[in-house]
């Protein structure tokens, strides 16, 4: 399957977030073409700020293989992982990482920091940017334009 395809069902999660109050941010695990883990950011809900939505996915798919180790995977998420997400990628041993909004902030995959190119970490997964990045970049953009007019509005 394609790249997209694992995409929009990341980007439906993250639609699913927003609903919700969080921010829209959604990630999928796949393994051998078949989505094994889904998961949407849930901080703000859960109290709890490790509830990131690779966290989210990361958690499904080591409970539903039945291993933290996830070889041969990957994570397909609508927003470039911040450090702690990039960390548990590396734990975890994902393959491939597929985002697609950079995260000029916070984002660990070339945008603030390289995680994943640092030689000295043991760990290096395939990275790929910019997938469906226009879609991803609304969702996040409505949602923090309405969040401020709200606040405006207040």
């Amino acid at each position: 399957m394609s790249d997209e395809i694992f995409m929009r069902v990341a980007l439906e999660l993250a639609r699913k977030a927003e609903s919700l109050g969080e921010v829209p941010v959604g990630a999928v695990v796949v393994k051998n073409g078949e989505i094994v883990g889904r998961g949407f950011n849930a901080p703000i809900s859960r109290h709890d700020p490790s509830a990131h939505a690779e966290m989210m996915a990361l958690r499904d798919a080591a409970q539903r293989l039945d291993n933290y180790r996830l070889v041969d995977c990957e994570l397909f998420v609508t927003l470039e992982p911040c450090p702690m997400c990039a960390g548990a990628i590396m734990h975890a041993r994902i393959a491939r990482v597929v985002y697609g909004a950079s995260d000029p902030k916070t984002g660990a995959c070339g945008s603030v920091m390289d995680m994943f190119a640092e030689r000295r970490l043991n760990h290096h997964a395939e990275v790929t940017g910019g997938v469906l990045m226009e879609d991803c970049s609304a969702v996040l953009s409505n949602f923090f334009a309405l969040r401020r007019a709200q606040q405006k509005a207040e």
